[in-house]
């Protein structure tokens, strides 16, 4: 063999070894329109997660103390939404990682009427779900009473950031061996990453009746919504697809809801909360006063 043969022989090597290099990882950057498939599914999710009042207006004075709990339905979307069509190759994505979703709460009552009110949810399994969440909310509410009833008007802003994980992209029943080409080819579930970041603003407005003891409530809002969707899924073929799916997007919010206030101390409540353009939840929560 000549030099100039063994030289193009080496060109021709090195070549061949490049298609191996590139499919040993695959990463995107999505940025789907704000009508796609994909970004109505990331802001479907996002209204489950949204961290609303919960409950009818009430002042809460400096110092006090309050813990709860909340829980809420999560939907199912519409069999077209869960059809990628921007970012990734058509197939159906498992989006049911649960059916309900519910966190603790805790309100402490500030200086000049105004409150904090926080969640965390830590990394613990449900269903398909792991989620590590946090919310926080800071709010003023103002009272007066007319004709025996008392009316209370809240204005909040409110915030929810972290992740969930889960296997979204590929679950367990959507693995496939028969077709390379074809999406989920592999034998090992995708461990997606889900990122709900959204900042909003509420307002409210309450009606109790004489003594407090029954409360009807109703408002509405508007939120930023920063999802953000990431791949991990690893092929048959040692492929690591890690795909980041990023919107931007605007939703108006409406809620209403009933509280009944059982003891001085504990109150229950329960709330359509709804996204017109997305998704309607049913939450139920409990209030308990410390002090």
């Amino acid at each position: 063999m000549t030099t100039a043969h063994r030289a193009l022989c080496r060109r021709l090597g090195a070549l061949a070894i490049v298609p191996f290099l590139v499919a040993s990882s695959a990463a995107a950057q999505c940025r789907p329109p704000a009508r796609s498939h994909e970004a109505r599914l990331l802001a479907f999710y996002e209204a489950p997660l949204v961290f609303s009042i919960a409950g009818a207006p009430e002042r809460v004075t400096l110092g006090d103390v309050r813990v709860g709990v909340e829980a809420g339905s999560i939907p199912s979307p519409h069999a077209a939404l869960q059809q990628p069509e921007f970012c990734y190759q058509p197939h159906t994505e498992n989006t049911r990682l649960a059916a309900a979703f519910g966190r603790p709460r805790v309100t402490v009552g500030l200086p000049a009427g105004f409150a904090l009110d926080a969640s965390y949810l830590p990394p613990v399994t449900i269903g398909g779900a792991t989620p590590n969440l946090g919310s926080v909310a800071l709010s003023r509410v103002t009272s007066m009473v007319a004709a025996g009833l008392q009316a209370s008007v809240s204005l909040r802003a409110h915030t929810t950031f972290g992740s969930v994980r889960g296997a979204i992209t590929c679950s367990a029943s959507a693995l496939q061996s028969a077709d390379p080409t074809a999406p989920c080819y592999g034998t090992r579930p995708s461990r997606d990453t889900f990122r709900p970041g959204m900042v909003g603003g509420d307002g409210a407005l309450g009606i109790a009746g004489r003594g407090g003891r029954l409360a009807l409530y109703a408002g509405g809002g508007v939120t930023w919504l920063r999802p953000r969707f990431q791949v991990g899924f690893t092929d048959a073929v040692g492929t690591l697809d890690t795909t980041r799916v990023e919107v931007k997007l605007v939703r108006g919010s409406v809620f209403g809801g009933i509280t009944a206030r059982v003891t001085r101390a504990l109150a229950i409540s329960s709330e359509v909360y709804s996204v017109p353009a997305d998704a309607t939840t049913l939450r139920v929560a409990a209030q308990y006063r410390l002090r």
